[in-house]
């Protein structure tokens, strides 16, 4: 199939002043249907996410045998009955929620399942994944590869008990055992002995959600959870907007020296891109509640920024693109597990923003990036939806830049290039 031809993303020489209602989290959305999966009945989501990760997800879920009927804004989910034993195929695309949650749960099942995806899912952390399973009696057939593709073979049950990994490369390691652990005989003891736990709002997020289920998680020490054995509550959700998609657009208000309102912002949430009220200041810009609104509004200069986003580390894209419209250097830090994500995003951003005249240099765990002016060329997004938000971002004030594949954005945001083409232009 021939590669669609690069995207000439939108310039603007004025402010952006706008409003914008960002579609549902996928986080949040594939947590959820997870966990519905799992439940003790049925459960009703609303205003979930429709994208190319979720679709993947309703995919696998699918397979493993839940029922799942999609209405309107509405999804109503049945769980499995886990009983199926004829072999089959789960397509994890480049979703790292479907190849690190799934495999745990289809453990649970009676039946071989095999897990394959994308080109670039094939170098995607996955050994962390089969030596867990491998440790709570699962057996995996990986060949060696500690990668995709692999088989997990259940055996209709999981005993669980006290575990240890190391989530240091991923947080989703940790949530896909908190995920399925309430359904393991002996519920789930565990640790993580990693040195760092990147993305820890992700782990919040798992664990409130079970709580939501009736579901008892202990987490007196840090790095440790202790989920109980029992059933898994059915739950009727709405799922809130999803904060890091909103990144891109509060992005083009503070290099465009304007202003952007995100619509139904959560008061109280445990998404990583609720770190947006603390990073917009840092660049100069003011943030303010107005209502169920935030209002984002660029400053009268765009600083530079010295930032730890240990614990947000997928906001690093769209957050690098500001930096490279800045007035100063910028220094992003904690983030060494972004090369272990959809590409090597540390490398992907030094090499594409370099490639347009910038002055952005790698870092052990990070960027230092030094403003430069910057001109037309293509930027490339090695499949990443991220990267892409990075580019168009970048767009906004680089006349004549296009970016290659900017539909891989269907990821998270459907539609995506035309509402930001119709908003920028």
């Amino acid at each position: 199939m021939t590669a669609p031809l690069p995207w000439l993303a939108p310039y603007r020489d004025t402010p952006f002043d706008g409003e914008v209602l960002v579609p549902g989290s996928k986080s949040l959305t594939n947590r959820v249907l997870i966990l519905a999966a799992l439940a003790d009945g049925p459960s009703v989501l609303t205003r979930p996410l429709g994208s190319r990760d979720t679709t993947l997800m309703l995919g696998a879920l699918t397979t493993l045998g839940a029922t799942i009927e999609r209405d309107g804004i509405t999804w109503t989910i049945t769980p499995s009955a886990w009983d199926r034993t004829d072999p089959s195929a789960i397509d994890c695309g480049l979703a790292g929620t479907v190849m690190r949650f799934v495999p745990v749960i289809a453990a649970l099942g009676s039946a071989p399942v095999t897990f394959d995806g994308d080109e670039h899912a094939r170098v995607r952390p996955m050994a962390t994944t089969i030596a867990t399973l491998r440790d709570l009696g699962v057996q995996v057939d990986d060949e060696g590869r500690g990668a995709l593709p692999f088989t997990v073979h259940g055996t209709g049950y999981v005993t669980g008990g006290a575990l240890e990994v190391d989530a240091s490369s991923s947080s989703q390691f940790v949530s896909a055992l908190l995920l399925a652990g309430a359904r393991f005989d002996k519920g789930l003891e565990l640790r993580h002995t990693g040195a760092s736990l990147p993305s820890m709002p992700h782990i919040d997020m798992t664990v409130a959600e079970l709580r939501r289920r009736g579901v008892r998680v202990d987490t007196d020490e840090p790095n440790r959870w202790h989920v109980h054995p029992g059933p898994i509550s059915a739950l009727d959700v709405e799922i809130e907007p999803d904060l890091s998609n909103a990144g891109v657009f509060i992005g083009a208000a503070l290099v465009t020296g304007g202003r952007v309102r995100i619509r139904n912002w959560p008061a109280d949430t445990d998404q990583a891109g609720d770190a947006w009220r603390t990073i917009v200041p840092a660049f100069g810009g003011t943030v303010e509640q107005d209502g169920a609104d935030l209002v984002f509004s660029a400053g009268p200069v765009l600083n530079g920024v010295e930032l730890d986003l240990h614990d947000v580390g997928e906001l690093t894209p769209v957050i690098a693109a500001i930096a490279a419209l800045a007035e100063q250097p910028s220094t992003l830090v904690g983030v060494a597990h972004l090369r272990g994500h959809e590409t090597d995003r540390l490398k992907a951003l030094v090499t594409e923003i370099n490639r347009l005249g910038g002055d952005a240099e790698e870092l052990d765990d990070g960027l230092l990036i030094r403003p430069r002016p910057l001109h037309g060329e293509t930027f490339r997004t090695y499949d990443d939806h991220r990267m892409a938000h990075a580019g168009v971002v970048l767009g906004l004030r680089t006349p004549d830049l296009f970016v290659e594949n900017v539909v891989t954005t269907i990821k998270t945001y459907p539609n995506f290039a035309p509402v930001w083409e119709r908003l920028m232009t």
